[in-house]
Parts: structure tokens; C-alpha cells; sequence
């Protein structure tokens, strides 16, 4: 796990807006972007799309075109991997 994605997952025991991670986290949207990609393919974190209590499974096409509307949570096992660090 990278420095950037254990930032993002240190972010995500609530959900939150793409806005407020990139804002909390200091990442850049371009930086954040991938680092998310990365941890929703390893089943780390989970995403809701359009709004906060939507679940949205993560699917590779349509992720550039939501993900800065999109809202995060981590995972129970992004939570055990970001403890466990």
C-alpha cells in the first residue's frame, strides 16, 4: 500500500465526497483519481454514486466519467489492511 492510498483509507471511515478527500488528503484530483481506482479494484474501498446512500458497484468504464461526483467508503477489509500498516 502506498503512502497516498493509506492517506485516502485514513480518510474513509465515514463517507465523503471525492471534493473532501482530495481537500482532507491534500491529493490533487489527477493524483487521487488513480490511487482510488487502484484500492476499489483490490475490494478496499467502496463506492456510492449519485449520492451518499447509493451503493455503486465499481466498474472500470464508467469510473473517469462519475468519480469526481462520486462518494467513498472504506471497505471492512480496507480498514483491516489501513490498522494493520
Amino acid at each position: 500500500m502506498t503512502d497516498a492510498e493509506f492517506d485516502i483509507l485514513d480518510e474513509l471511515y465515514f463517507v465523503i465526497s471525492f471534493a473532501d478527500l482530495s481537500r482532507k488528503t491534500g491529493l490533487a484530483p489527477a493524483a487521487l483519481e488513480p490511487a482510488l481506482r487502484t484500492l476499489l479494484e483490490q475490494g478496499l474501498v467502496r463506492s456510492y454514486w449519485p449520492d451518499p446512500d447509493t451503493e455503486l458497484a465499481y466498474e472500470e468504464s464508467s469510473y473517469g466519467a462519475i468519480v469526481r461526483d462520486s462518494f467513498f467508503l472504506a471497505s471492512k477489509e480496507g480498514l483491516l489492511q489501513h490498522n494493520t500498516r
